[in-house]
């Protein structure tokens, strides 16, 4: 059981479990390996396999509430499981803004160059790519930010 592993190693089970992931098309709502899945049910079902967070379903949810609403739904099912830090580390959540909140994540593999896992609409599948490569994401009105499962060292 992932309790039993030192943060060293849930932080890598973590990565190796997102990036099993690649390659998944991307399907709003779904959740399945290999069939589809978006960018808040990865997070779920990466965190959620490793052991890490208890089981949780956060749908339904419209595909496209952040173009419509103000609240930071996707940040609200966050601020209960994690913390926000300023520097992260492979295995922690990075959220950006589309729209009028945040609501795009992926779970970040390199933090130098800055690397994520993300199931990304417009690749159609679940990539890894350095945020600087990406022209949606490397926008400064995105204000990436950062949150761990685990305590400041």
């Amino acid at each position: 059981m992932i309790a039993n592993l030192s943060e060293v190693q849930a932080r890598a089970r973590v990565v190796a479990e997102a990036r099993r992931w690649i390659g998944t098309p991307y399907h709003p709502g779904a959740d399945v390996h290999g069939v589809g899945v978006d960018c808040g049910m990865l997070l779920v079902r990466v965190f959620v396999d490793t052991g890490l967070v208890p089981p949780f379903d956060p749908r339904p949810y419209p595909q496209d509430w952040h173009l419509h609403r103000d609240d930071e739904r996707y940040l609200g099912f966050l601020l209960g499981r994690t913390r926000e830090v300023a520097a992260p580390r492979p295995g922690d959540i990075v959220m950006v803004r589309q729209g009028r909140t945040y609501s795009h994540g992926g779970i970040v593999t390199a933090p130098d160059p800055l690397v994520l896992v993300h199931a990304f609409s417009p690749a159609q599948a679940v990539i890894e790519e350095p945020v600087s490569r990406n022209g949606l994401l490397a926008q400064p009105h995105r204000a990436p930010r950062f949150f761990s499962l685990w305590r400041a060292p």
